[in-house]
């Protein structure tokens, strides 16, 4: 049995299409607002164009600078994976660049979120390939190791599991369970109502009722 900061282990099953759909389009703030504002990525940027980044995690905990667990995970990615990497928030040498890139999107994979560096900023832009990480860096990495796949891992403060879904947009990271998809996606739709309905007002010049994004609760 391998030690611990060698072990590999399978992929959680995909997480089902309905569950992903169902949250591919909503913001990630409305999201963590759901989440008692306590989950969720403080300082990873995004670094394409505009991609909505929704998928299955697979993770990765490497020593940082090192990328040559990330190249032995590529060997458990499947279509609607999104690779999570706990690269300890280095930013001397990247971990991902164009041809990791490149690679993943024909895969189908949907996107990367490292804590840690990339490079070749410039081809993320172009193939706007939705990818989340702390910095840039021209810098490359090593390929000595050791490193895990699908363990826990902490991002940017953010503990993630694999199998959790994970959603990204301009504003940054979430991920939960999808045990949890079903309840949270009923209080996501009904902040969204809500937000909607407070637009509504303020484009029809109804400014009396200030929208705070408080649920008001019953008196008991």
């Amino acid at each position: 049995m391998p030690l611990i900061g060698h072990r590999t282990n399978p992929s959680a099953p995909a997480v089902p299409a309905a569950i992903l759909d169902a949250f591919r389009g909503a913001a990630v703030a409305v999201i963590s607002d759901n989440m008692n504002r306590l989950h969720g990525t403080k300082s990873l940027k995004p670094y394409h164009r505009s991609g909505h980044l929704v998928g299955t995690a697979v993770t990765v905990k490497t020593r940082p600078g090192d990328n040559q667990t990330l190249h032995k995970a590529y060997e458990l990615l499947r279509p609607g994976d999104v690779l999570v990497v706990d690269g300890g928030g280095d930013e001397i040498q990247a971990l991902v660049g164009e041809i990791m890139m490149s690679r993943a999107k024909a895969m189908g994979v949907a996107g990367f979120v490292i804590d840690g560096a990339i490079r070749d900023v410039a081809a993320f832009v172009e193939a706007d390939f939705p990818c989340y990480a702390r910095s840039v860096t021209h810098r490359g990495p090593y390929k000595t190791g050791p490193g895990e796949i699908n363990v826990p891992v902490a991002i940017d403060g953010m503990v993630v599991m694999p199998g959790d879904v994970v959603v990204g947009d301009a504003d940054g990271i979430v991920t939960f369970d999808r045990t949890d998809a079903e309840e949270l996606l009923a209080l996501v739709r009904q902040q969204e109502a809500r937000e909607a309905g407070a637009l509504t007002d303020i484009a029809e010049g109804r400014l009396d009722k200030p929208y705070t994004g408080i649920v008001e609760k019953a008196a008991s």
